[in-house]
């Protein structure tokens, strides 16, 4: 968790805090897909959030889906304020050294892709770039950990009406 907000602090220049908000999600279970629906959870977790929190990233273990996919590995409210991460399908194969260090990129990710969508950025289209639409791991480990130029300039924006420095968000280095 540290890591993941020293990323956030970096790519976002927001501080970070621990909240616990939703303890048990067992009301978005699905017994059928033996899934959690992420959607449920997301509204569940906008009604409970402190007001004086920018964004809300959750991160669960449970196997999230939405009606139209098989799985996800996440799920936003575009501009909204809540984001929802899951471990489940991120794991690593085994738990060498390396097998970790992939589980961790895979999170951080994830994490900053989800965040993004919550500052209303879209799936774009560059392969590498963090806000790519992921249909499998492979996309997942083949995207780079930053925005592109095209997402960027969206970010920046999105912080300008949200009233916060745009000039604090890292420099593009590509």
């Amino acid at each position: 968790m540290e890591e993941l907000e020293g990323v956030i602090w970096k790519e976002f220049h927001c501080s970070c805090r621990l909240v616990e908000i939703l303890r048990d999600i067992d009301f978005a279970y699905h017994e059928g897909r033996d899934q959690y629906y992420s959607t449920a959870i997301l509204k569940e977790l906008d009604k409970r959030a402190p007001e004086d929190l920018l964004k809300v990233l959750a991160i669960t273990g449970g196997d999230l889906f939405i009606p139209i996919l098989t799985y996800v590995f996440g799920e936003a409210q575009l501009g909204g304020r809540c984001a929802l991460l899951s471990s489940h399908r991120l794991k690593p194969p085994d738990r060498s050294p390396a097998s970790l260090m992939l589980y961790k990129r895979r999170m951080i990710k994830e994490a900053l892709h989800e965040l993004g969508h919550t500052f209303n950025l879209k799936h774009c289209r560059e392969e590498t770039c963090i806000m790519h639409y992921c249909r499998s791991i492979r996309n997942v480990d083949s995207k780079d950990e930053s925005f592109c130029r095209y997402c960027m300039t969206f970010l920046r924006d999105e912080f300008k009406r949200l009233g916060l420095d745009p000039s604090s968000l890292k420099e593009l280095t590509k």
